[in-house]
C-alpha cells in the first residue's frame, strides 16, 4: 500500500497533537518523549534509564493515556517470579463440583506494559519477558497465547552501579529497539514540575489516537522510503562498531569487545523512519539516522576490560565512530 504526501502530512499533524498533549503534563524531557514515540511507531520496545524520581514511570503512563492503550505496571523486585508476569493455571471449581484448570492471565497481557525498575529482579524473572518481547506470544505449560495488538514493553531501570540491581541479560537487552537516557531536569524545569505536581490543579490528559489508528501509522512507517545511500550510511555505522573490521576507528579497536549485530541496524532504520514520519516526510534523511544512532546502539556495544577500567562511556565511543564514518562518506 502506498501513501500520498498529504497522508504523511496529516499523520504528522496527528502525532504533533500527541506530542503536545504529553507535554501538557510532562515537563521538559523533549528528547526522551520523542525517542519513546519513535520506538512505539516502529512497533518496538524501549528501555529508559535514569536516576529514581525523574518521571520515567509517569511519562510511560501518560503516553498510554494519550494513545488510549490498555496499561499495566509490573513492579520488578528481587522476589518477583516469572509466573507473576506471564500468569499461571489455577484450579476452578464448577457448580457441579468438578474442577478444571483455567489459565489466569498475568499483567503482561496488556497493550502497553510498564516493566518498572526491571533491573531489580533476578535474571530468571527478567527472561520471562523474552518470548513476549521477541515473538509477541507467551507459552505456559505448552499452551501458546498471543499478546494484545499493539503490544509494547516500556521498561525503566536505574543505573547499574546502584545497589540492589542486576544486569539485564544480553539477549534481553537486544530485544529493546532503543535505550533512552533520561536526563535530570534543569532549574527552570524543576520550578515548573513543582507547580504542576504540588498545586491543587489536576491535569487530565485527552486521548489523541486509538490502538487501531496506531497500527495504521505503524504500517505507514514501514512504507517510509530509505534511499540506498542512506541505508549504506546506516550499514557503515554498524560495521564500524566491530573491532575486527578494517573500517573500525581506533577507539573501537582499543576499547570495544563486541559490536552491534543486525538488530542494531534494524533499529536504526526503523527509528529513522519513525522520525521522518513525525516530521512529515516520507523519506529518511541523514539527520534521522544520526539522531537515532545512539539510542539504537548504546546497549548493543560491549566494552572490553580496558574500556571499562578507563571509565569510558559508550556514548563517547558512538560519537567518535559517527564522526569517522561521516568523514568517510564525505571523501
Amino acid at each position: 500500500m502506498s501513501y500520498t504526501a498529504e497522508q504523511y502530512e496529516q499523520t504528522s499533524e496527528k502525532l504533533k497533537l500527541v506530542r503536545e498533549e504529553i507535554g501538557r503534563y510532562i515537563v521538559g524531557q523533549e528528547e526522551t518523549i520523542d525517542l519513546t514515540l519513535y520506538a512505539i511507531l516502529a512497533d518496538g520496545h524501549a528501555l529508559l534509564e535514569g536516576l529514581p524520581g525523574l518521571g520515567k514511570t509517569m511519562l510511560i503512563r501518560s503516553i498510554s493515556e494519550v494513545l488510549d492503550l490498555s496499561f499495566t505496571r509490573i513492579q520488578f523486585t528481587p522476589d518477583l517470579m516469572p509466573t507473576d508476569i506471564t500468569g499461571t493455571s489455577v484450579i476452578e471449581r464448577m457448580p457441579d463440583g468438578k474442577s478444571h484448570f483455567k489459565f489466569q492471565e498475568g499483567p503482561i497481557f496488556s497493550q502497553m506494559v510498564l516493566a518498572d525498575e526491571i533491573n531489580r529482579a533476578t535474571p530468571k524473572t527478567q527472561s520471562a519477558l523474552l518470548e513476549a518481547m521477541g515473538e509477541k506470544t507467551v507459552t505456559v505449560l505448552g499452551d501458546t497465547k498471543q499478546m494484545a495488538k499493539p503490544f509494547f514493553v516500556l521498561a525503566t531501570q536505574n543505573p547499574i552501579e546502584m545497589e540492589g540491581t542486576y544486569p539485564l541479560p544480553e539477549a534481553q537487552m537486544d530485544r529493546f529497539l532503543c535505550k533512552i537516557q533520561v536526563p535530570s531536569p534543569t532549574k527552570n524545569e524543576l520550578m515548573e514540575i513543582m507547580k504542576r505536581t504540588t498545586g491543587a490543579k489536576n491535569i487530565k490528559l485527552e486521548k489523541r489516537l486509538s490502538g487501531g489508528e496506531l497500527i495504521d501509522i505503524q504500517q505507514m512507517v514501514k512504507e517510509v522510503i530509505i534511499a540506498d545511500d542512506m541505508l549504506e550510511y546506516a550499514v557503515d555505522l554498524v560495521v564500524a562498531t566491530h573491532p575486527d573490521q578494517p573500517s573500525a576507528p581506533e577507539m573501537i579497536r582499543q576499547y570495544v569487545e563486541y559490536g552491534s549485530g543486525p538488530r542494531g541496524l534494524q533499529s536504526i532504520v526503523k527509528l529513522a523512519k519513525s522520525r521522518a514520519l513525525m516530521n512529515g516526510r516520507f523519506h529518511v534523511s541523514i539527520a534521522d539516522i544520526k539522531t537515532v544512532a545512539k539510542p539504537a546502539l548504546r546497549h548493543r556495544l560491549l566494552l572490553n576490560y580496558e574500556g571499562i577500567s578507563t571509565g569510558l562511556r559508550i556514548d563517547e565511543v558512538i560519537d567518535q565512530f559517527i564522526e569517522v564514518v561521516q568523514q568517510g562518506q564525505n571523501v
